[in-house]
């Protein structure tokens, strides 16, 4: 009890998870996996300062930890980057078909490809305790909040909850990841095998994981192919439709140079170009070859149908909510292959 100043008694505040972590001098995730029973990275004398300061404090666990041990929320999450683009929601469907076959109902949080709007929804989702969490979308390399969203997510999977990745395997948990590199790598090589040896690449800030491994791969490809490729001919841009389209537009207007293919690292990216390079008075697939990556159902849409590298978007989702409510951590990577389909945007020469 405290003293209100009019000599009546008031309730003191109920000690948190955050005040018990300051009493014991270690981190919120030591002092949630310490109290929830989870000696999983935590000595034995941290254990022991934290249940020493959670009883001089009068702590008493939050019941929502409970709730998630218990598994009696019948909600999963699902964190993606842009629910706009067909990538992620193929990785949705098969979420979601993996969620409904266990009973329960996917929320989706959109970050925008922001990894500060990404922590937030992390935090926020800990409150309404899903019993998964399933982050989707490329991680950002030097993004400022990589560790407080660890800690966000060690924090939840201690208390009970059930954490998956699909991504690049960036974060300490169980992550389902693309083959970047090696698709990249296989569509280079299918293409200079075609004939083609002047390659134009759209590609993504270096910061954005998937675009570099697709970009390094690709180069790698061509390397080995005996093709070198020239950086005037890399173009950056934003990883969107709109990105591609600003990039092939650039390209059109600078001239060709010779270039006889260009490879998007995303098939939104390449078909946002096909559109541009039709706007310039190129026509895609006659004039120049177009390759992208991903293999989203619009690339059979376009015409001419787009030459790209398939991933199976929706197997990835159902192997991470699988992965996720299975209870066994599994391997620390689970890869999807990744294979080459060549398609008329991209004719033998």
């Amino acid at each position: 009890m405290t003293d209100d100043g009019q000599g009546r008694g008031t309730p003191a505040a109920a000690p948190t998870l955050h005040d018990v972590a300051r009493e014991a001098g270690v981190s919120i995730a030591t002092a949630s996996r310490a109290l929830n029973g989870s000696a999983r990275n935590v000595r034995a004398e941290n254990v022991s300062r934290v249940r020493a300061a959670a009883a001089k404090l009068n702590y008493e666990p939050h019941l929502s930890a409970q709730a998630i041990a218990r598994g009696s929320t019948r909600t999963a999450a699902l964190v993606v980057s842009d629910i706009a683009d067909p990538y992620f929601s193929s990785i949705a469907a098969g979420v979601t078909l993996a969620a409904d076959a266990a009973g329960l109902i996917v929320t989706v949080a959109v970050a925008d490809r922001s990894p500060a709007r990404e922590l937030e929804i992390v935090r926020t989702l800990r409150g309404q305790r899903p019993r998964a969490v399933i982050v989707a979308g490329t991680r950002i390399a030097g993004a400022a909040t990589r560790e407080a969203l660890i800690e966000e997510l060690e924090a939840y999977r201690t208390a009970g909850g059930r954490v998956v990745l699909v991504s690049q395997h960036d974060l300490p948990f169980p992550t389902v990841t693309v083959d970047n590199a090696g698709g990249a790598h296989r569509l280079a090589r299918a293409l200079t095998g075609a004939g083609y040896r002047r390659f134009a690449v759209l590609r993504a800030p270096d910061r954005v994981r998937t675009s570099h491994d697709r970009c390094a791969g690709f180069a790698a490809g061509l390397a080995e192919a005996g093709v070198a490729l020239d950086q005037a001919d890399v173009f950056e841009t934003e990883f969107t439709r709109a990105g591609g389209y600003d990039a092939a537009r650039r390209l059109a207007r600078r001239g060709l140079r010779g270039v006889e293919l260009v490879f998007a690292v995303n098939d939104v990216m390449a078909i946002g170009a096909m559109t541009a390079l039709r706007d310039e008075g190129l026509v895609p697939g006659r004039d120049i070859a177009i390759a992208g990556f991903d293999d989203i159902a619009p690339a059979l849409d376009v015409a001419p149908a787009l030459t790209s590298v398939s991933v199976p978007l929706e197997e990835a989702g159902l192997t991470a909510m699988r992965l996720a409510l299975s209870g066994d951590p599994g391997p620390a990577v689970t890869t999807v292959p990744a294979t080459v389909v060549l398609r008329d945007s991209t004719p033998p020469r």
